[in-house]
């Protein structure tokens, strides 16, 4: 799900809205001529604000979904040139969504009088810093640690982006954080750190860990991404995740449970091929084969992943050892035949319909690379038995934020002090069974990303995994 490159898009869409506030002429057919022209000019319009009438003159705002930038600059002016149209200003929308940031910090205890003070502030304050000092445990229900999260990165794997620095990556992160706590309830901070090593981010990590009620790594580039997490989760007493593994996993296998409900097949009768082997392909691996797929079949930009093969990273041996039983090699479309699904976390237009076609009866294709899948749904139309995207304007979105706010809400209330495999597939038996079987069909195997009760179902199985796992801080 990690490519370098420059965000394309190939149809109008909100990342790339712009909003047009318009003068027009009063008189019949303005209106008419504006959409016409905003269509004629390849935009989409998604949304027309209220008239302000002020005689002969009207004030209208409207918005329009373009494909990328140069197309925002061709909508504009093909709406400039019209007659009995002016316009008075517009503005990219995402830029202007942005501004300032997307979070804020808030206080959640009011000060309104001495008293208030006094025991928010000094002198009172000082009885809870010395309880904590005596026992460290308090400092979970008596702080902000109870309900916050750490986002930290170095913006060396960002998005669609590559290694853009910890700068670049902050709106992702603020992004992150937004999601943290409009679908969980969690307190996300965005941390983002110029450290390029390993030791450089696990040093600052646990110096800033007693912050927090838990660690969430993002966007941090393979193999050190592996090693910083195994480090810090073996130090740290609250739970570490890093999501760009993690997170897409446990979606990933929920999407799955459900394919299967579909195909008939079983888990253990399954052949998996992978597209990329970095931090979402391994996990991925890990967590399908802890469900009991039969086999798992990694690629990366050489060809297949197999014991013995040279030039691989510490994170690729593992893979290699425990996956691909046949040691079959060559090319992603060499591996793919008679496959029964293929994961896809690489970049884009990876495989055609011809090495779909080469898969076994009824495949499933999840082809997840953002912003531009391996290959698109419309081109595997009538031979993929189910197809999933990472992308929000096709069917069946496989995204992060179905898991990552319920999983952390479920280990902060559980008091956890890891997140282990079992809490991840807890997770994603949850958001498995979010899709009622009324509900599933080819089209609808995870549910929407907005469905607000995924956290509630996600939280309280995690919580649980957590106690039966024996994670748990002791009150």
């Amino acid at each position: 799900m990690r490519s370098v490159g420059v965000l394309m898009s190939v149809l109008p869409n909100a990342a790339f809205s712009i909003a047009l506030d318009c003068q027009l002429d009063n008189v019949p057919g303005t209106l008419g001529r504006l959409c016409a022209a905003i269509g004629e000019a390849g935009g989409n319009i998604g949304a027309l604000d209220g008239f302000d009438i002020r005689g002969p003159v009207l004030r209208r705002n409207v918005v329009v979904h373009c494909r990328d930038e140069a197309h925002q600059k061709t909508v504009v002016a093909a709406v400039q040139k019209l007659d009995g149209v002016t316009v008075i200003d517009w503005w990219d929308r995402t830029f202007r969504m942005h501004e300032a940031g997307k979070v804020e910090v808030i206080s959640t205890v009011p000060v309104n009088d001495r008293d208030d003070l006094s025991m928010a502030y000094t002198p009172g304050v000082a009885r809870i810093c010395t309880a904590i000092e005596n026992d460290p445990s308090l400092s979970h229900k008596f702080t902000i640690r109870k309900n916050t999260v750490a986002i930290v990165s170095n913006g060396t794997a960002v998005l669609g982006l590559g290694d853009i620095g910890p700068e670049g990556a902050m709106p992702v992160m603020e992004g992150k954080a937004l999601l943290f706590k409009e679908f969980g309830g969690v307190n996300g901070f965005p941390i983002c750190i110029n450290a390029r090593t390993a030791d450089e981010v696990v040093d600052f990590v646990q110096r800033i860990a007693p912050t927090f009620g838990g660690i969430n790594l993002e966007d941090i580039k393979a193999p050190e991404c592996f090693e910083i997490e195994e480090r810090l989760r073996a130090s740290l007493d609250i739970p570490v995740f890093h999501d760009d593994q993690h997170g897409t996993a446990v979606v990933t296998l929920a999407a799955l449970w459900n394919s299967l409900k579909i195909t008939g097949k079983k888990m253990e009768d399954l052949t998996v091929v992978i597209a990329g082997v970095g931090a979402a392909g391994v996990a991925i691996g890990k967590i399908l084969l802890n469900a009991g797929v039969g086999d798992v079949i990694g690629c990366d930009r050489v060809g297949a992943i197999y014991s013995g093969r040279s030039e691989m990273n510490s994170a690729k041996e593992w893979f290699a050892e425990h996956t691909n039983t046949s040691r079959r090699m060559g090319t992603i479309s060499d591996v793919m035949k008679g496959a029964d699904v293929f994961v896809g976390v690489s970049g884009p237009d990876l495989i055609t319909q011809a090495d779909v076609r080469t898969m076994a009866k009824d495949p499933i294709v999840f082809a997840m690379a953002n912003p531009n899948p391996e290959i698109r749904p419309e081109q595997v139309d009538g031979l993929a038995k189910v197809m999933a995207t990472g992308r929000s304007d096709y069917p069946n979105q496989i995204n992060n934020v179905l898991a990552f706010p319920g999983i952390f809400r479920g280990a902060l209330d559980a008091n956890a002090t890891d997140i282990t495999e079992g809490m991840k597939l807890a997770a994603a038996i949850a958001i498995a069974e979010s899709v009622t079987d009324a509900q599933l069909s080819p089209d609808f195997v995870v549910p929407s990303v907005f469905d607000r009760t995924i956290v509630e179902r996600v939280a309280p199985a995690v919580a649980a995994a957590a106690v039966r796992d024996g994670v748990i801080r002791k009150s």
